[in-house]
């Protein structure tokens, strides 16, 4: 008689495996990153020029498509897949930067107004609420409007509406840790507030901060296609998955892939990235580390 316990104990240990860690998106992201890493050196086909006797070719896997284009061409005849790695190359490094930029920002002047507190904390927290008041999609067409559509342009834009989210996250982090004892001593000998915060409240908020920019940089993709979709993002003719869409949805009838392929693009990396943010939240978070276990 086959002994079906040792397979069994396998299953399970695989189970608990893929329960306990985020594999699914974690390769998924892991393969767009790549996809975008290698249209730096090499792609399918030219992401900009295109062949119009080769345009609306379907995917390979449908009646008419070529493995040529594995996912179809769009009305100018490029090939999708090869927009989709450059595509990700822009997305991806336009979040890394803009992200970089606006949790420095949003670390400095939550540190401040949480160390600090008083008048301090009143000014910082009423620029965090001016910035929440105001439409972020109106703010940027005005400011695409005058200074034009370029990175740098959206980077500032989105960088000045993201800073506020994290300076909150991290001023309340400051603030239950500043009462803390070991905080206390640091004052007592003497410490600078410089080297406090440094030295003491920064490394105790590591944990929060990979979290919030993990899950921030999500919000960032989503607010970079809005703003190429509506044709204010990245300026063409550089591939931007939000101005694929755009491209494709006239198309969406007959053409399906030429909106649809970028579509999921984004909703597989943005998921990817909350996903993998609520994973580092429970492993970092030690009370709900806690109430797991």
């Amino acid at each position: 008689m086959i002994d079906l316990e040792p397979k069994r104990g396998k299953l399970i240990s695989v189970g608990r495996f893929f329960k306990d860690y985020p594999v699914f998106p974690a390769v998924l992201l892991g393969t767009l990153i790549i996809m975008g890493l290698l249209s730096i050196f090499w792609s399918p086909h030219h992401p900009v020029r295109g062949d119009l006797r080769d345009r609306h070719i379907p995917p390979a896997w449908q009646e008419g498509g070529e493995w040529k284009h594995p996912f179809g061409t769009d009305q100018q005849g490029r090939d999708v897949l090869t927009r989709i790695m450059h595509g990700a190359r822009v997305s991806l490094t336009f979040a890394t930067a803009t992200m970089i930029t606006g949790l420095g920002l949003g670390l400095l002047f939550g540190c401040l107004a949480g160390y600090y507190g008083g008048h301090i904390d009143e000014i910082i927290m009423r620029f965090v609420d001016l910035a929440n008041a105001l439409p972020f999609i109106l703010a940027a067409l005005v400011v695409v409007s005058i200074f034009g559509s370029s990175f740098l342009t959206l980077l500032v834009i989105i960088s000045l509406f993201s800073w506020g989210g994290f300076a909150r996250q991290i001023r309340g982090e400051i603030l239950r840790i500043r009462e803390m004892d070991y905080v206390a001593l640091a004052r007592v000998a003497g410490a600078s507030p410089t080297r406090i915060i440094i030295k003491h409240l920064i490394p105790g908020i590591i944990n929060t901060t990979i979290v919030v920019a993990t899950l921030g940089t999500g919000g960032i993709i989503l607010a970079e296609s809005t703003l190429s979709f509506l044709g204010v993002g990245i300026p063409p003719p550089n591939p931007a998955w939000g101005s694929m869409v755009a491209q494709g949805r006239e198309y969406i009838d007959s053409s399906w892939w030429i909106a649809v392929i970028p579509g999921l693009g984004i909703a597989c990396t943005v998921l990817s990235l909350n996903f993998i943010g609520d994973w580092l939240r429970d492993k970092l978070d030690p009370m709900l580390r806690q109430q797991i276990n």
